[in-house]
């Protein structure tokens, strides 16, 4: 219940309003935070950020190739693959800018952003990451909402737990923990894939001819690429670094941003900033940690702002952490290593069939005023 409880900030940054009491709005204060915002300017669009690495996607793109062919035949072939997992991942945190409509103020060239960077240079769908990432959005960490919570080879509840009844498998969940970022190295292969299925799969899908095309050509084209410039054993193992390093970059740079943190019964309701807030974890770590995580490591600040250009998201930090401090709204923020401890402890614990590992104060505190009524 103290973690609810309004606390000392000390000095509070410029041009920050505080109260000291706690928000009773039905959105938790949102409104009055989404207008100190965009008071503060850091909701315009940075044009010239975003055209530059718009820019540098297919100039990097190229060299890279480049670079694989002239090498050739060579086992240094490995080393270029750490490269590629590395670009292929930043030119995927571009997809998820232009996904919130953070570079252009039209949804149409958002979209074919999205399309181009997203299908044609990574070879994941648009179409189902968006479908998957805005509920995502819409209910993080909520059960039977959240899709980031129901994963088939991991349990992040209770229930989950309990529906697997296998004692080996129910020893294996015990210590998933320890399973979860080794099992990342496949996560690149399982994006590939659940893009393709979903460009097949029935249902509405806009742009499919595009989103069939544009994976066709990447996917097919890169496969090609490499099995022409190396012999079958090589080929296998620089295929096995890029895409396994780039399923553990991604899944390292999501991972934090929610795991461990509290789970939502499907049935509650909460107003949306502490939805978004309590529900979400920032990591520390200045410009380098910005850079390799592309922006996500201010997760509360994006899950309150998804349109908010990724630039302003470190100018926005310490305004919504004081407002969040003055109205009593628990903001979490570690460094990147202790993040990583904290999901894996909790993924165990779930394992382990502790009842309420990720407890939602919200929750706690009702339950304590309902007994007291």
């Amino acid at each position: 219940m103290s973690q609810l409880s309004p606390r000392s900030t000390g000095p509070q940054p410029t041009g920050i309003r505080t109260t000291t009491t706690r928000t009773t709005a039905r959105d938790g204060g949102y409104s009055e935070l989404a207008t100190m915002v965009r008071e503060a300017g850091l909701l315009h669009r940075r044009y010239g950020y975003y055209w530059t690495k718009l820019i540098l996607v297919p100039v990097v793109t190229a060299a890279m190739i480049a670079a694989f062919v002239i090498i050739g035949d060579s086992w240094w072939q490995l080393a270029t693959a750490v490269v590629f997992a590395f670009v292929f991942t930043q030119i995927a945190f571009l997809g998820h800018d232009a996904a919130h409509r953070q570079i252009f103020r039209s949804g149409r060239w958002n979209d074919w952003i999205c399309l181009i960077v997203g299908d044609l240079f990574v070879g994941m769908s648009y179409g189902w990451w968006q479908h998957k990432h805005t509920r995502h959005h819409a209910n993080p960490n909520q059960e039977g909402a959240d899709p980031d919570i129901e994963l088939p080879v991991m349990s992040f509840t209770p229930a989950q737990v309990a529906a697997k009844r296998s004692r080996p498998v129910r020893w294996l969940i015990g210590h998933q923990g320890w399973f979860f970022f080794p099992i990342l190295l496949l996560e690149g292969l399982s994006l590939h894939a659940s893009s393709v299925r979903r460009v097949f799969a029935r249902g509405e899908l806009r742009r499919r001819a595009v989103e069939v095309s544009f994976l066709a050509v990447r996917i097919l084209g890169y496969l090609a690429l490499v099995l022409l410039v190396l012999p079958p054993g090589k080929a296998a193992a620089f295929l096995g670094v890029q895409l396994g390093l780039f399923g553990f970059y991604m899944g390292m740079s999501f991972a934090p941003n929610h795991k461990g943190m509290p789970l939502v019964p499907h049935d509650m309701k909460l107003d949306f900033l502490r939805r978004q807030v309590l529900m979400s974890r920032n990591i520390r770590g200045g410009r380098t940690i910005d850079f390799l995580m592309g922006g996500l490591n201010y997760q509360i600040e994006h899950h309150l702002f998804p349109s908010m250009p990724r630039p302003h998201l470190r100018r926005a930090a310490p305004m919504i952490r004081a407002f969040c401090d003055a109205n009593g709204t628990r903001y979490t923020e570690t460094g990147l290593l202790q993040s990583y401890a904290i999901v894996t402890r909790h993924i165990n614990q779930v394992g382990l069939g502790d009842k309420d590992p990720f407890s939602c104060p919200l929750l706690e505190l009702r339950q304590v005023a309902s007994k007291t009524e």
